[in-house]
């Protein structure tokens, strides 16, 4: 099974601000799945997709800024690699069969 390394000691910090920043991506990812869906079958109007947009582009750039001020990037992308690694473990345990092909996330995009 993957194991996760947010870090210990002085790197507690920038464990904690990595894990934060991966869930709420993790959270993005969802939500844009989300809008896209509810887009495609026609439930949101042009102006609340206009909004969504601008609201969701916000959040994202907001995140990178954060990102690259604590300068964590690689330790997100990683994270969130290792994140898709135990979701897989998990579901391939319960179901038998490995879930996604080889570099795509199960969070619903590409991993590294």
């Amino acid at each position: 099974m993957t194991a996760i390394d947010v870090g210990d000691g002085e790197d507690a910090r920038d464990g904690l601000m990595t894990l934060v920043i991966a869930v709420v991506e993790i959270l993005i990812d969802a939500l844009e799945r989300e809008a896209v869906r509810r887009m495609e079958s026609g439930t949101l109007t042009d102006e609340e997709i206009e909004r969504l947009g601008g609201q969701l582009a916000r959040i994202e750039a907001e995140i990178d800024r954060l990102k690259a001020d604590e300068g964590i990037e690689d330790g997100v992308d990683d994270l969130r690699s290792d994140l898709d690694g135990l979701v897989n473990d998990a579901i391939e345990q319960l179901h038998g069969e490995p879930t996604t092909s080889p570099g795509h996330s199960v969070f619903g995009g590409e991993s590294e």
